[in-house]
């Protein structure tokens, strides 16, 4: 097993492959957004983890950016390079914004509002 020295890490990208997100190729925006780190040479700088369900399954392809606390909708292979790129730069890939964090996580739309309250 890998143990990472994440020491300089700046971002973390939580890239969902429940079966909704696989659906629409999460498995190839995880490919996208690891190849674009590399072709940035940003290697230390993003960290990647290939999650389960984060429960927002209409949304798919999901992706959460910590510690920024963003969470993305609707992700494609071209759009994670972009997202890539952008968390490099210290901005946000407005367009696909689900929620952000102030404090507490922020419905970036109507629809990141709906859904199920956890119980």
């Amino acid at each position: 097993m890998t143990t990472w020295n994440l020491q300089g890490t700046v971002s973390h990208l939580l890239i969902c492959n429940g079966s909704s997100c696989k659906k629409h190729k999460g498995e190839e925006v995880a490919e996208a957004i690891e190849d674009e780190i590399e072709k940035q040479g940003a290697q230390s700088l993003i960290h990647t983890t290939v999650t389960r369900c984060n429960g927002r399954c209409s949304d798919s392809c999901v992706v959460i950016a910590y510690p920024e606390g963003v969470w993305y909708k609707e992700i494609t292979p071209k759009l994670a390079k972009s997202l890539v790129r952008k968390h490099l730069q210290g901005e946000k890939l407005e367009d696909h914004l689900l929620y952000t964090y102030d404090g507490q996580l922020i419905a970036a739309d109507d629809k990141g509002a709906k859904g199920k309250k956890k119980k």
